[in-house]
């Protein structure tokens, strides 16, 4: 599973990325949303996990241009906020982590998209 995590904290962004990493996923992170759609456009990621507040464009700005080009990817956002309804708005596979999350949590939603990317589409 490629993940793309987007976090212009340099600290928080290489933890977090370390703490990802597991068997079977390639973990790329960037500070910003314009770099991170950059990455994508070369070759789409599986999964965006990205904070809200970045500089330049927004982690929900991302998540939506990420989404109007595949509208089944994978999306997390990450914000000190709750989302509400918000999320489901986004799409089917949009989720949302309020910080400071459990590293348990981000674990529990890594492994629950895992599971659905190795899923048939039964709409194939």
């Amino acid at each position: 599973m490629r993940i793309l995590y987007v976090e212009d904290n340099q600290e928080l962004r290489e933890t977090i990325a370390m703490l990802m990493e597991g068997d079977g996923r390639s973990i790329t992170t960037c500070e910003t949303g314009e770099a991170a759609l950059q990455l994508d456009t070369l070759q789409p990621f599986d999964v965006l996990v990205t904070d809200v507040s970045l500089p330049g464009i927004s982690g929900a700005e991302l998540a939506r241009n990420v989404l109007a080009q595949d509208p089944e990817r994978w999306v997390v956002l990450c914000s000190g906020y709750e989302f509400g309804s918000a999320t489901a708005a986004m799409g089917k596979n949009v989720r949302a982590l309020v910080k400071p999350f459990e590293l348990e949590d981000l674990e529990a939603l890594l492994a629950e998209i895992e599971a659905a990317l190795k899923m048939p589409d039964p709409a194939a």
